[in-house]
């Protein structure tokens, strides 16, 4: 079988239709009506993407992304009724990857599902590989060594500024509040120590960008928190 993606959609007649036309492409695909369930098999499963329903009772599309994204990187499609919803997971930042307002049609699904299976293979190339060492452009992450490469020029980081690159370059597309950025790499809460973020992210973007002014890897997300782009 090919690539597994899992739907939690609590309608059955639109998961049943999403399910259908997937299989015809070679996709191997599982079902959940409820936001309960869909957590539970998404947490426990080895799916290769996720096709959510944000408007799911009890629990939500918005707390399963939430939980999922703090357990696995796998590609999330986030799809709602309603555009003002689509337009709040945005804002949000909660990691999904990409977005889609019912209806669609079931062959924008499958070309946006295979366009994000592709770019996470890319992305990740074989396990080995993703395990000694990060690859993204013309950045370089040597993982065993600690060493940092752009353009192969090697940059020299402090311990802080490459375990925030290194974090954040593993998490891509993702966007990261300054208060769960300080918490994960200095292993604390925040305590009012948020530019402490801001200024290794400055440092971080004067080693590997060309122009520090209109950076190339991260991002600054305004009223949210930054984003590594890919």
């Amino acid at each position: 079988m090919g690539k597994k993606i899992l739907i939690v959609e609590d309608e059955t007649t639109i998961a049943e239709l999403e399910r259908d036309y997937l299989e015809s492409h070679g996709f191997e695909v599982e079902m959940a009506g409820s936001g309960e369930l869909g957590l539970q098999m998404a947490l426990s499963g080895d799916y290769d993407l996720l096709i959510l329903d944000l408007m799911l009772p009890k629990v939500d599309g918005f707390e399963i992304c939430r939980q999922l994204r703090e357990k696995k990187d796998i590609p999330i499609l986030m799809v709602s009724a309603k555009k003002e919803e689509i337009d709040k997971i945005k804002g949000l930042g909660l990691g999904a990857d990409d977005y889609m307002t019912k209806p669609f049609s079931p062959g924008e699904l499958v070309a946006r599902v295979k366009a994000h299976l592709s770019r996470y293979d890319r992305l990740i190339g074989s396990r080995e590989e993703q395990a000694e060492q990060v690859r993204i452009r013309g950045l370089i992450i040597e993982k065993p060594s600690r060493r940092v490469f752009i353009n192969e020029r090697e940059v020299s980081l402090t311990s802080k500024e490459y375990d925030l690159l290194l974090f954040m370059a593993v998490h891509p597309n993702r966007v990261f509040g300054k208060e769960e950025l300080f918490e994960r790499i200095w292993g604390m809460d925040s305590m009012g120590e948020l530019t402490t973020v801001t200024v290794h992210i400055r440092r971080i973007r004067e080693k590997i960008e060309l122009d520090p002014s209109t950076p190339q890897y991260i991002e600054t997300i305004w009223g949210v928190g930054y984003r590594f782009k890919i």
